[in-house]
C-alpha cells in the first residue's frame, strides 16, 4: 500500500501539469480550474481502484484514459463541447473530427505545456501570482506545498491562485504562441519567471529539502522544454539553463548531512557536486553564446561557473568580479551590488571591499551585515561583533541565526 502511494506521488508530480495543460488547451483557460479538478478526480480515483487491484501496467496510459472519459463526460453534461468547441472545430475545416478530445500524444503534451507556460506568464499577473500558477499548473505542486514553499497559509495562498485564475479569465489569456513580432518579450517574461520560480527553491528558507529540490528541478524541466521548441530556443534561454544547472550541481553540499545549518561555499565538500550537471552547464554556457545578445542570464552563468571551481585564486576572483561589473551595468540591483563586494574582498583584500561595502549601506540585509563583520573581523573586533549581532537580529531562520551565532562565538568577545 505505501509503495502504491510512492509511486501514485511520483505520478502526480510528473503528469499532473501535462494533463491540466492538455485539457486547458483545448476548452479554454476559462476551465482552468475545472480541468485542475478534473485531473484531481482521476488521480483519486487512481488511488481507491489501485489499492485494490494494484497499478496496472501501463499506468500512465490508464491515468489518460479516464482523464479523457472524465473530461468528455464532464463538458458534453454542462454544454460546452456542444456550445463552445464544436462550433470552432466546424469552422475550421482542417482540423480533424477528434480534436474534440483531449490529446495525450508527446506532441500534444508538448505543444500544451509550452502554451501554458506563456498563459501564465502573462504581464496581466503579477509576479508573485505567477510563481504560484507556475508551482500549481505548470509543476504539479499540491497546496501544502505551495505554502510551505511561500511560508504562507492555505487560505492566502488559494486566494492568490483564484485572483490569479480570475485573471485569466477576464483578460481573455488564450493558450497559444504568442505572434512572432512579440515572441520575443513574451520569452523574456517566461524566463524571468522560471529564473524566479528556480531562486524560489535555491535560497529557500523552508526547512524542506526535498521540495527545495524538486522546486529547482521543476525549474530546469521547463527551461528544458523551451529549447526543444525551436523559436525560444536561444541564447538567452540556454544561459538561463546553464545558470541552472551550475546552481544546482552544488545543491546537495550546501547543507550538512547531520545538521540543518548551510555549508559555506568555502567549506564545502567538492566530491558531493554534481559532474554530470556541472558539464550539462558548460554545454549550454557554450551554445549561449551564439549570436550577440549578451543577458543577465550569460553574466550569471559564467560567475556560477567559475564557482565549479573550487581552486581559490586570485585570477579566478578578478574574473568574478570583473563579471560583476558587467552585471551591475545592465541589471543593477543590491544584491548583486554586494555580491560584488564579496568578489572585492576575495580579490583585492578587505581594505578596498570596506571601502565599498560602506557605500551601499543596506540596512535590512543581514548577508550585508555578515559581510561587514567578516571585513571588520580584519580590523575591529567591536565593530565585527557588531555588525554580526545585526545580522543574527535580521537572519529569518533559526539555521542562519545558528550559523551567525558560531561567527560572533569565534570572535572571542564576552
Amino acid at each position: 500500500m505505501i509503495q502504491n502511494h510512492d509511486a501514485l506521488k511520483q505520478l502526480f508530480q510528473r503528469e499532473f501539469s501535462k494533463m491540466v495543460a492538455v485539457i486547458a488547451r483545448l476548452y479554454g483557460l476559462e476551465h482552468i480550474a475545472l480541468a485542475e479538478d478534473i485531473v484531481s478526480e482521476t488521480f483519486l480515483q487512481a488511488m481507491e481502484s489501485w489499492e485494490k487491484r494494484g497499478i496496472p501496467e501501463h499506468a500512465t496510459a490508464w491515468l489518460y484514459a479516464v482523464a479523457k472519459q472524465k473530461t468528455l463526460y464532464h463538458f458534453r453534461r454542462t454544454k460546452i463541447l456542444q456550445d463552445n468547441v464544436l462550433p470552432s472545430v466546424a469552422s475550421n475545416a482542417s482540423t480533424k473530427t477528434d480534436a474534440v478530445e483531449p490529446d495525450f500524444s508527446q506532441q500534444g503534451i508538448r505543444d500544451s505545456q509550452l502554451q501554458m507556460m506563456f498563459a501564465i506568464c502573462t504581464p496581466a499577473i503579477a509576479s508573485e501570482a505567477q510563481i504560484g500558477l507556475a508551482l500549481r499548473i505548470l509543476c504539479g505542486f499540491g497546496i501544502d506545498e505551495i505554502t510551505e514553499a511561500f511560508l504562507s497559509n492555505k487560505e492566502t495562498i488559494n486566494k492568490r491562485l483564484f485572483r490569479a485564475r480570475e485573471k485569466l479569465r477576464t483578460e481573455r489569456v488564450a493558450m497559444e504562441f504568442p505572434p512572432e513580432h512579440t515572441l520575443a518579450t513574451r520569452l523574456d517574461n517566461v524566463l524571468h519567471v522560471l529564473y524566479l520560480l528556480f531562486n524560489e527553491g535555491y535560497y529557500s528558507t523552508t526547512q524542506d529539502r526535498i521540495l527545495q529540490k524538486d522546486m529547482c528541478l521543476e525549474a530546469m524541466r521547463l527551461c528544458l522544454l523551451l529549447t526543444d521548441y525551436p523559436p525560444t530556443r536561444t541564447p538567452k534561454t540556454h544561459a538561463l539553463l546553464a545558470l541552472m544547472c551550475f546552481h544546482a550541481s552544488r545543491f546537495n553540499a550546501r547543507q550538512a548531512s547531520y545538521s540543518d545549518l548551510p555549508v559555506l561555499y568555502e567549506e564545502q565538500d567538492e566530491q558531493l557536486w554534481d559532474q554530470a550537471l556541472i558539464n550539462q552547464g558548460r554545454h549550454f554556457l557554450n551554445l549561449s553564446v551564439e549570436g550577440d545578445d549578451l543577458s543577465s542570464y550569460h553574466l550569471e552563468a559564467r560567475i556560477a561557473s567559475w564557482h565549479c571551481m573550487k581552486e581559490d585564486t586570485t585570477e579566478k576572483w578578478e574574473e568574478i568580479l570583473q563579471l560583476y561589473n558587467d552585471l551591475l551595468f545592465i541589471n543593477y540591483s543590491p544584491s548583486v551590488a554586494l555580491n560584488r563586494t564579496f568578489a572585492l574582498y576575495k580579490a583585492r583584500g578587505w581594505q578596498a571591499a570596506l571601502v565599498e561595502a560602506e557605500k551601499l549601506r543596506l540596512e535590512n540585509n543581514h548577508f550585508y551585515f555578515l559581510l561587514l563583520g567578516e571585513l571588520y573581523r580584519h580590523t575591529d573586533a567591536q565593530q565585527a561583533l557588531a555588525h554580526f549581532r545585526r545580522a543574527h537580529t535580521l537572519a529569518r531562520t533559526q539555521a542562519e541565526k545558528r550559523g551567525i551565532q558560531e561567527k560572533i562565538d569565534a570572535l572571542g568577545i564576552a
